[in-house]
């Protein structure tokens, strides 16, 4: 089987090593090259080249990352790791702080993308899949470096590392970085973050390891706008901490057996606060400030019970607490505890043919314990043509906000109840996915190409939404203009079913084409909610090595129409137009005192100008001049190794 040789391993899919064509499901692998050639400073956009995947930026610093769409302000339907450790935020709105991660890209090894329900692997939010981030063991790259950008809308960012491995058993590596800009043009989103991580690998013995992961991040960002109704959404800097400590143990028995102990401690804090104003009520304070502590414990068992199967099994435990005193009214909610156990087993009972077999139990503090099981196949027709099929259950868990979020703005000087935009629901059922898929991988001796199709359909019963509640009792003061809501369950279920691919094709040395593609069909019985996963994506990506140290990477990146975010002020949609950008990075490296290099200039946006999501209540003020036009961007890099 000469063609897959050379396929990467990957362990998102079960948490077993398994090549490519053997994972049960899809999965796309962005390594650190590739992530390189991007030219992007921020980690989220390049999952723009990832089939399925559904980007949109509100602002500079605010990325709305999503698999096949559908969410709401904050995401939380992909489960993103970094080195096992889970990134969404336990503070009251859940989703992922994607311009605050403790995480620098030249840490980053690799990250596997699995396009598709995994909760049987890592729980209720690989609801739609899983982003795993993996950071290089940090006795790679001995020595130590710096990095300077510079570019237009402010950008101006530094960042310096240090390696040190000695040949000893003890390996650390320490990475900071400070990045700033200026944001969209327009827009009140100025952005500045500083970031620290250091990762200590330390090999005990042959047989046991410790990995340290700690990790901080501090920064200011604007937020609101000038315009909004009684100044709800005002503009104002936030400012946010985030410090997060990782260990890892691994006992290797031998004979692909492992026991690991995994643990973490994650502490954000938010200040977001402003005045808001309204006739007769010229100061109203308001606030979204949250502090929140996340204690995570979990144990991993990896073993090989037969020459033909390989199995994986644990259990884990979880901690949250949030204090957000404006967000919860009536008093911060209990401590949330998760319990889960969890299972993957592959087995090869013929020669062409993997079964993989799994799933997680999982129990929260509000809701009922749940079973997500997973059953595939994957046939291998020939040495370089795999099919897949499976079936796959998962339960979205709740982020706080959803079940316990009451805000009440209330005029100090009278007392006065003015606005009650958030009602508490705290009988929300958790919504169930059901997902059934089949898959193709192939190799093609032709331009050396590879070619990874899914077609599927995702059924999602009491999808969670948001929904105006008219008829409040006492009616607050302004609630003929800011009305009330809750979350609730949809009555019927929202189907998701297309064909999505990813061809990647070296026709020639030095070049490379990576295409990605899907097409979906959305149907919720509501054109608002069909409207929050765009119908089609696409991206076109051409790398070239010139030789010389000289090279390029030009993406044409496709979205379909999209409306991505519901705002403050839930009667209010808006859709952003379809449209279609280029980025651009060239870059050269050559040698600066023996040691390497490299210069790149980056350009973002080259297209015509658009709007990606936006913020409904905001945008409806102003008709059709968009608020939040994507700014075009370019600057340059240089980085040096010093050591």
């Amino acid at each position: 089987m000469p063609y897959f040789e050379e396929l990467p391993h990957v362990l998102s899919a079960s948490r077993l090593p398994q090549p490519l064509h053997e994972a049960p499901g899809a999965v796309t692998v962005i390594d650190h090259e590739l992530l390189t050639a991007t030219g992007y400073r921020d980690l989220a956009r390049v999952f723009r080249l990832v089939p399925g995947m559904q980007i949109g930026q509100e602002r500079g610093h605010a990325q709305w990352v999503t698999y096949h769409g559908l969410s709401n302000d904050f995401p939380t339907e992909m489960q993103v790791l970094i080195d096992g450790r889970s990134v969404i935020t336990p503070s009251a709105f859940g989703g992922v702080d994607w311009s605050a991660l403790p995480l620098t890209l030249d840490e980053i090894d690799r990250i596997e993308i699995v396009r598709g329900t995994n909760a049987a692997s890592f729980g209720a939010n690989a609801f739609l899949g899983v982003i795993n981030i993996i950071t290089r063991h940090s006795a790679e790259g001995a020595g130590s470096g710096g990095a300077l950008r510079v570019g237009s809308g402010g950008v101006r960012d530094a960042e310096a590392s240090w390696t040190n491995s000695g040949g000893s058993p003890v390996s650390l590596r320490v990475n900071v970085a400070s990045r700033r800009d200026d944001g969209f043009d327009g827009v009140h989103d100025a952005h500045h973050m500083d970031i620290a991580t250091l990762r200590g690998d330390w090999q005990l013995s042959s047989q046991d390891s410790v990995t340290l992961r700690a990790g901080a991040s501090a920064g200011r960002r604007g937020e609101g706008y000038t315009e909004s109704v009684f100044g709800n959404n005002g503009p104002r800097d936030t400012r946010s901490q985030t410090t997060t400590l990782h260990l890892k143990g691994r006992h290797a028995v031998g004979d692909g057996e492992e026991w690991m102990l995994n643990y973490y401690h994650t502490h954000e804090r938010v200040r977001d606060e402003w005045i808001a104003s309204a006739p007769s009520y010229p100061f109203v304070p308001l606030d979204r400030n949250r502090h929140s502590v996340r204690n995570h414990l979990e144990l991993q068992h990896r073993s090989r019970p037969a020459p033909t199967m390989q199995a994986v099994w644990g259990i884990g435990a979880r901690r949250d607490e949030v204090d957000a005193p404006f967000l919860f009214s009536t008093g911060n909610p209990a401590a949330q505890r998760l319990y889960r156990l969890f299972g993957n087993a592959e087995w090869r009972p013929l020669a062409r043919l993997t079964l993989n077999l799994g799933g997680a139990h999982e129990k929260y503090s509000t809701a009922p314990a749940h079973f997500s099981p997973r059953a595939f196949a994957n046939w291998q027709a020939t040495d370089t043509d795999t099919l897949r099929s499976g079936y796959s259950r998962a339960w979205r868990q709740h982020n706080l906000f959803e079940r316990h979020g009451d805000i009440r703005a209330i005029d100090p000087a009278s007392g006065e109840l003015l606005a009650r935009p958030f009602l508490p629901h705290r009988d929300l059922r958790q919504a169930r996915i059901d997902t059934v898929e089949f898959g193709y991988f192939g190799r093609f001796a032709a331009w050396n190409t590879t070619l990874d199709v899914r077609l599927f359909n995702e059924r999602i019963h009491d999808f969670v939404v948001r929904v105006p509640q008219p008829n409040l009792r006492p009616a607050p003061v302004l609630a003929g203009f800011l009305g009330s809501t809750r979350y609730e369950n949809l009555d019927r279920p929202v189907t998701l079913r297309g064909i999505e691919y990813q061809l990647v094709a070296r026709p020639r040395s030095g070049t490379e084409l990576r295409l990605a593609h899907s097409l979906i069909d959305r149907d919720a019985g509501n054109r608002g909610l069909e409207a929050r996963a765009a119908p089609y994506t696409a991206s076109l990506s051409w790398l070239q090595d010139y030789g010389a140290g000289w090279k390029s990477m030009i993406s044409v990146l496709r979205m379909g129409p999209l409306a991505g975010s519901e705002g403050y002020v839930p009667r209010f949609r808006y859709l952003a137009r379809s449209y279609t950008t280029v980025d651009a990075n060239l870059s050269y490296e050559t040698q600066f005192g023996g040691k390497p290099l490299r210069f790149a200039l980056s350009a973002l946006n080259l297209g015509r100008r658009h709007q990606e999501i936006a913020n409904g209540s905001e945008q409806m003020l102003q008709g059709r001049r968009m608020i939040n036009a994507a700014t075009r961007q370019v600057y340059l890099s240089v980085a040096l190794a010093l050591d």
